[in-house]
């Protein structure tokens, strides 16, 4: 059983994220769990406490699920479940990834926009998890990835054989090319060039646990530069 993890503010994005997760379930069995995060109401009143945890969703983020339910009911081998998060912490985020048994975090790409302390919170702890993370890009939806682009990190000491391997154990699929990791913007040319020449649809990259920081100003990373959804793998499970 393969089951997926959306952290979703239940932005349209949502249903690309559910219609990827149905599409790399295959015909396996699978739960797709939605997950919304709100701070913990800061109050000694339990009456003002449930009273502020008992917020609607607006009329399109009832629309957006209502589309995901929709598209779950059709869908034979698939669940879907909706978690709200109240409090966040590293322990917390560990937990619900093994409870709910997650194989793969999709993070859409209106989640990493989202201003609130907690969303980059969760951003940042999902980062330094052992699960996979499909971050979504914001182009148009594609039903399925098949033909990736590897960008190798120099430090990681990881050869491209050891990642297509991990690859062909759990998704579907294959390297076509590589290309060293770099922060130059001057870099994503030659990129683009592999991109368009390779008919790449879809970025794998690895990496470490990171301390946790906020920073007022955000750097843009190779998933918004380029726009393709980006396989992250955790170096220690390759």
């Amino acid at each position: 059983m393969k089951n997926f993890l959306i952290p979703t503010t239940l932005k349209d994005d949502t249903i690309s994220a559910v219609k990827s997760a149905i599409s790399q379930a295959k015909k396996s069995d699978c739960e797709i769990v939605l997950m919304m995060v709100s701070e913990t109401p800061d109050s000694f009143s339990s009456s003002n406490f449930l009273r502020e945890m008992r917020t609607g969703l607006t009329k399109s983020q009832e629309e957006v699920l209502a589309t995901c339910r929709y598209m779950i009911d059709h869908t034979q081998n698939c669940k879907i479940k909706i978690h709200n998060q109240y409090g966040l912490s590293s322990p917390i985020f560990r937990r619900i990834i093994e409870s709910f048994s997650v194989k793969l975090v999709i993070l859409p790409h209106s989640y990493k926009q989202e201003t609130k302390r907690i969303h980059q919170y969760l951003v940042q702890l999902a980062g330094n998890q052992k699960c996979p993370i499909l971050h979504l890009g914001n182009e148009q939806f594609k039903e399925d990835f098949t033909k990736a682009l590897y960008i190798e990190n120099s430090s990681a000491n990881m050869h491209v054989k050891d990642v297509q391997q991990f690859l062909n154990e759990n998704f579907s699929y294959e390297i076509v090319s590589k290309a060293s990791k770099t922060e130059d913007y001057e870099s994503i040319a030659p990129l683009s060039e592999a991109i368009s020449k390779y008919e790449i649809d879809l970025l794998v990259e690895t990496r470490k646990g990171e301390k946790i920081k906020f920073k007022k100003i955000k750097k843009q990373n190779i998933n918004e530069k380029l726009g393709l959804p980006v396989l992250s793998l955790y170096e220690e499970l390759v």
